[in-house]
């Protein structure tokens, strides 16, 4: 995938932003075809991500290399929207905003994003049904190697503030790690016919995990028990049910996104700490052999077979990671300067 584009940073947190501190340069620049496919092709990787209970859309975010600057990005919407609609000088907001946010990177996301949940829906919703063992072992692996990436962000962040404190960074992989491992240790009973104002809610919590890496959308919709019914109303075109459920979304996201740029730009490290632990504990929900119930069951005959299917898993996400790392010129991630670079002594 081609490298995202690049563009001027912004010296201060979209957390508080104003529209005196969104840059007045001109608009990010086309970056180019492969680029902006590259972009569309992650939107596409994270859409399908989140249609898998124990696979976290934001995880593939991180490992395609965007994570940053998508919670920037929307950040940066999210006020200007605000800012447009309640603000004192509200075109002059929008009109900044407009200008700061790489819409390059957005909108063919977002455009591969929606046509991935709605297109392959119903088949991964029978892939995980009808072969449990094999695509929890192919998700497994595609976790566990991807665990990686959140914790060599967090060395490139702690390198600037002296290394790790080693108690703080202990304490956090452990509480990240238990916290993962509650999440996806929930047992869900099957809401068939939930009422709006349920689906609302549980859109709000579950599209938290898009933005949260380690934690599946699609799990937290399992455990409240509206996992499936949400898929056959994407499969079936509800329009009603994915309208509510989108503004349930919207809702969710919109709050959630401005605490999480905050923990990215005043405690990075730990944050990123805590982001390796809940994806290392959701690596519970992918073990290949479980009861109905969710129940963890011991090795079983077919564990080659497993083994081989998780091998597989990491293999496509080292693939990605070495394709990132040349094309991006070695880097994992390269954030805008709001993340990181202000704001982080704390930790």
């Amino acid at each position: 995938m081609a490298a995202v584009s690049e563009r001027e940073p912004v010296k201060e947190s979209a957390i508080n932003a104003e529209a005196s501190s969104y840059p007045d340069d001109d608009k990010v620049g086309f970056p180019g075809v492969p680029a902006v496919v590259g972009n569309a092709l992650r939107g596409g990787l994270i859409g399908s991500a989140e249609l898998v209970p124990g696979v976290s859309g934001g995880t593939v975010a991180l490992v395609t290399g965007v994570y940053d600057r998508l919670l920037y990005n929307g950040s940066v919407l999210l006020s200007g929207i605000k800012g447009g609609i309640a603000g004192p000088d509200r075109g002059a907001q929008l009109r900044r905003a407009n200008r700061a946010i790489d819409w390059w990177l957005l909108l063919p996301m977002a455009l591969l994003m929606f046509l991935a949940v709605f297109s392959l829906a119903g088949v991964l919703h029978d892939f995980v049904e009808n072969s449990p063992e094999v695509s929890r072992s192919l998700f497994g692996g595609m976790v566990a190697a991807s665990i990686a990436v959140p914790l060599m962000m967090a060395r490139e962040s702690a390198r600037g503030e002296g290394g790790f404190k080693p108690v703080r960074a202990a304490v956090t992989l452990v509480l990240g790690f238990v916290i993962g491992l509650i999440l996806v240790s929930i047992p869900g009973e099957e809401n068939p016919d939930p009422s709006y104002l349920i689906v609302f809610f549980a859109a709000a919590i579950a599209v938290c995990a898009l933005a949260m890496p380690g934690v599946s959308g699609s799990y937290l919709l399992l455990a409240m028990g509206l996992y499936a019914p949400t898929l056959a109303a994407v499969d079936e075109r509800n329009l009603a049910y994915i309208g509510v459920f989108m503004l349930g979304a919207l809702f969710g996201i919109s709050a959630f996104i401005k605490l999480l740029e905050y923990l990215l730009t005043s405690h990075r490290t730990i944050t990123l700490l805590a982001m390796t632990g809940l994806m290392a504990g959701s690596l519970r929900a992918l073990w290949p052999w479980q009861d109905d119930d969710g129940a963890l069951r011991g090795i079983e005959g077919n564990w080659p077979a497993m083994l081989g299917f998780f091998v597989i898993g990491v293999a496509v996400v080292v693939a990605v990671l070495v394709a990132e790392r040349f094309l991006g010129q070695g880097k994992i991630a390269d954030p805008p300067s709001t993340f990181g670079e202000t704001k982080t002594a704390k930790d």
